[in-house]
């Protein structure tokens, strides 16, 4: 078996996977975007990085999708397009990578699937983000659209600090993400899944302000979710099409939970930490069943 692994240099999560895969007899290697071609037509039609010819790999685990100008993005998502049409397994499906990666996009569709989020409002000027803020109750948490572990997120609840962030976010072309700020308890949770399974579960506590992100200084305990919990977590994963996610969960004043985020590359190294499960393992283990003779004789 051959993996590939869309991965930074040096990424831990790479590394990870790369020894996982070695224990089991697995050839896994990192894979650079900037690596990437794609042939169209007679004697052109392939799709390679650098010398390898990634057709003939049995999976891509997508570990990054970097920044980039939208040719660049959208070139990305074509090639792991065309090579899931090509018969590779690709971890997660683009499609579900399209939807996780883009917040507004993510929290629609699991609001319309009837799953609890927080109130959410979406546009481009800063004097309609101002209306937003007030009818969010004027204190609301501004993300970016792209983004994940906790950058770029602030809140705000100054009418005077709202609009200046606001016509910085404007001035740079950014859309403006609002989202009615949850009374939370001081932490969220996180359910990683793989295939419809909980992996486990991971209480994240804010140590400074209102951030429960481990990349921003949280802190994080191993927990047991509820039933009701997994089934959220599950319910979300599938809405966005995920195979492997990590979803957060977070509860409000009254009890009331809110699904917060549904991420498509999901870390997994302070949850190794502190539940102990090797994640990398179990990626692996899950990509070796799914390309056995009996797996695909089933």
């Amino acid at each position: 078996m051959h993996i590939g692994v869309l991965g930074n240099p040096e990424s831990w999560y790479v590394d990870d996977l790369i020894r996982a895969a070695a224990e089991r007899g697995v050839r896994c290697e990192r894979i650079d975007y900037r690596w990437m071609s794609g042939g169209v037509g007679p004697g052109a039609a392939d799709i390679r990085a650098g010398g390898l010819d990634l057709r003939r790999l049995d999976a891509v685990i997508v570990r990054t999708m970097p920044p980039g100008s939208l040719e660049q993005v959208v070139f990305r998502m074509d090639v792991l397009a065309r090579l899931e049409a090509e018969g590779v397994t690709i971890l997660n499906p683009p499609r579900a990578i399209e939807h996780a990666v883009d917040k507004y996009l993510a929290t629609a569709r699991l609001a319309a699937a009837g799953l609890p989020v927080p109130e959410t409002r979406v546009c481009e000027s800063a004097e309609t983000a101002l209306l937003a803020f007030e009818q969010l109750g004027g204190d609301v948490v501004v993300k970016p659209v792209f983004g994940a572990e906790g950058r770029g997120i602030v809140r705000v609840s100054d009418p005077e600090i709202a609009l200046r962030v606001f016509r910085t976010l404007e001035r740079i072309q950014a859309v403006l993400y609002l989202q009615r700020f949850v009374q939370h308890p001081g932490y969220d949770l996180r359910v990683l899944v793989l295939d419809g399974r909980p992996l486990g579960g991971m209480r994240r506590h804010a140590e400074r302000g209102f951030k429960t992100n481990i990349a921003c200084q949280g802190r994080g305990e191993a927990c047991v979710p509820t039933e009701a919990e997994v089934e959220l977590a599950l319910r979300a994963t599938r809405t966005i099409g995920a195979v492997f996610a990590g979803v957060d969960l977070l509860t409000g004043p009254q009890g009331e939970p809110y699904v917060i985020e549904v991420n498509g590359v999901p870390g997994w190294r302070a949850f190794r930490a502190v539940t102990g499960v090797d994640v990398a393992a179990r990626v692996i283990d899950w990509l070796r069943d799914r390309k056995s003779p009996l797996a695909v004789a089933s």
